[in-house]
């Protein structure tokens, strides 16, 4: 069994180091420029590859999984013990392997992108520590940690055909669709709990910027605005979470169209939240195509509307659909990014 938080051993030193290196980024006033198009798939390809060399034999024939295989839709957000996944565990990673793993990361996700991750899985780390013999607040054979998290790939790492890269564990799954030039993230599955979490002295908060870019964009509506976008009715959770594709909603709330220009900017600024995990080359054409169908993307609001409470809010537009729901409080947060018409690179395979 491993030491608790505090003290770093070597089944979590890779993630903590990441988590360290990735606070130091955000200070970091010359950010690497973004690679231009298909060489931004191509390098992820090459760490792809890179990881996969690392394994035998039967490493390689666990992490790969057909396409089209049922793999794709198999994920929550359920700690391991509640939810069986397949693929490589990061825990059982030599340390090699799962620096290799991390540095695919790292390529795939942009720097804000791969921060948030990595937030994301240190936080359960701390969550970890917080139960009977470091199975979390839950006990019962539910296990939490940077170790509980899985790594597949659908279909062959490749530069031009469709194929996957799937990430995911307690509160956190990514879908990554890259076909050539193009990608998606949806669905993904981010969440946090705790919320926020002290590391070196610091005060983390993985989904941090989300909460407050749409507190800061409810405080910038005029009454008749606020009254187009707060619902009539309470939203507590997800509506289109885990288990929930091919189901749609109605556009509800406030159009994007009756925001003046520096609130639709917050806005996109608050989608980019999500959009920008992407590497940011890859990430780029998609916030072209949801500022394209602005006019048509809605603003929606359930619950108080004061800086730390706790409110849920969605954005939803022909091709997006954002939700945000706390889980009974301010420390514990699920959200989902959806594309209705590019779900799993639904458009790329029928092309």
């Amino acid at each position: 069994m491993r030491a608790s938080v505090g003290i770093a051993t070597v089944a979590c030193l890779g993630v903590s180091v990441a988590l360290a290196a990735s606070l130091a980024a955000q200070r970091s006033p010359s950010p690497p420029a973004p690679t231009v198009g298909a060489d931004a798939t191509a390098r992820i390809v090459s760490a792809a590859q890179a990881f996969l060399a690392t394994l035998d034999e039967g490493g390689r024939t666990r992490v790969q999984f057909p396409f089209d295989s049922p793999q794709k839709a198999r994920w929550s957000n359920l700690p391991t013990g509640a939810f069986k996944r397949e693929g490589l565990r990061m825990g059982d990673l030599a340390p090699a392997q799962r620096a290799a793993a991390m540095a695919l990361l790292s390529t795939a996700f942009s720097q804000e992108g791969y921060r948030k991750v990595v937030e994301i899985m240190h936080g359960d780390e701390v969550l970890r520590g917080g139960g009977p013999g470091g199975r979390g607040p839950g006990g019962g054979g539910v296990r939490f940690g940077e170790d509980e998290y899985y790594l597949a790939f659908l279909g062959v790492p490749s530069a031009s055909a469709p194929w996957m890269l799937q990430f995911g564990g307690h509160h956190l799954a990514i879908n990554m669709t890259l076909a050539g030039r193009q990608a998606t993230l949806a669905p993904s599955h981010t969440a946090a709990q705790p919320a926020g979490y002290s590391f070196e002295g610091r005060t983390v908060r993985p989904l941090g910027d989300e909460n407050d870019r749409a507190f800061a964009l409810m405080a910038s509506l005029d009454d008749a605005q606020r009254k187009e976008a707060i619902l009539g009715y309470s939203v507590s959770d997800l509506v289109l979470g885990p288990g929930q594709d091919g189901r749609t909603i109605q556009p509800e709330g406030l159009r994007a169209s009756a925001l003046s220009a520096s609130q639709q900017t917050m806005l996109l600024d608050l989608v980019h939240e999500w959009a920008g995990i992407a590497n940011d080359t890859l990430a780029a054409p998609r916030m072209d195509e949801i500022r394209a169908s602005l006019p048509q993307t809605y603003f929606a609001w359930s619950g108080p509307t004061t800086a730390g409470s706790a409110a849920y809010f969605r954005i939803q537009g022909p091709t997006l659909v954002i939700e945000y729901a706390p889980q009974r409080g301010v420390d514990h947060i699920h959200t989902i990014y959806r594309d209705p018409t590019n779900d799993y690179g639904a458009r790329y395979a029928r092309e």
